[in-house]
């Protein structure tokens, strides 16, 4: 029996194309959670002329449909049920919080608040050495913490990390700025030119800088080196 703690024997697959495109999804779900927002701004100002029109609870109600309409669909290609149903709560807490303060840019308050979130912790987990990038990609290669035995690994992950980072940064400072100046269609742009080309960037990122950490012949990602003789493991 395969002792689950040594490393499978590489297979070449990590060596050459990038193994994230496959590991994190590229950024299909990135353009699956922006699609509220553009349905929000669309409704928003559709109905906005109309004097009898609620343009805030026409909006929001038409977000929360279609992103019902998303949440069910990832659910039927069978992703996880938590990951599908944070897009739908995101979608409703920001429909009812717009609601609430009758302002429509409020409905990307729990955008910015989310990513501000996530950029502290992507921050936390660098400083610790426990980079973000490394527990997804370890749970999805089915070894969670495998990875944090290997020091090439570790170092790598904390690399590319920084530029997911750096992508949670330019969101928040983006959307602050336009949050701040009550600038809705622009908030509906920004979600969609700051999400998915962002999230397609990171993923084409992440391996040449994983990479670049690694020396000659390790078999990659999937496989990490974990020498049974190295103190401290």
């Amino acid at each position: 029996m395969t002792d689950p703690s040594e490393p499978a024997a590489p297979d070449g697959r990590d060596r050459g194309a990038n193994p994230f495109t496959e590991l994190l999804g590229g950024p299909g779900q990135a353009v699956d959670a922006s699609v509220p927002g553009v349905v929000f701004v669309a409704v928003w100002l559709l109905t906005d002329a109309l004097a009898w029109a609620q343009p805030i609870l026409a909006g929001g109600v038409a977000a929360v449909v279609v992103a019902a309409g998303v949440a069910l669909w990832r659910w039927r290609r069978g992703e996880r049920p938590r990951a599908v149903a944070v897009g739908l709560l995101l979608a409703v807490g920001a429909a009812l919080l717009a609601l609430y303060t009758g302002r429509a840019q409020d409905f990307f308050l729990p955008r910015i608040i989310a990513n501000a979130g996530s950029l502290a912790a992507w921050l936390v987990s660098i400083a610790i050495r426990w980079p973000l990038l490394g527990l997804v990609v370890g749970a999805l290669t089915g070894r969670p913490t495998l990875w944090r035995r290997d020091p090439d690994l570790v170092r790598g992950y904390c690399r590319a990390s920084w530029v997911w980072v750096a992508q949670y940064a330019v969101r928040v400072v983006v959307f602050t700025g336009l949050w701040a100046a009550d600038e809705v269609v622009a908030l509906g742009i920004a979600q969609v030119v700051l999400t998915w080309p962002l999230v397609a960037v990171c993923v084409a990122a992440s391996w040449p800088l994983v990479r670049s950490a690694l020396p000659p012949g390790h078999p990659g990602p999937r496989h990490p080196v974990v020498p049974s003789s190295r103190p401290g493991f």
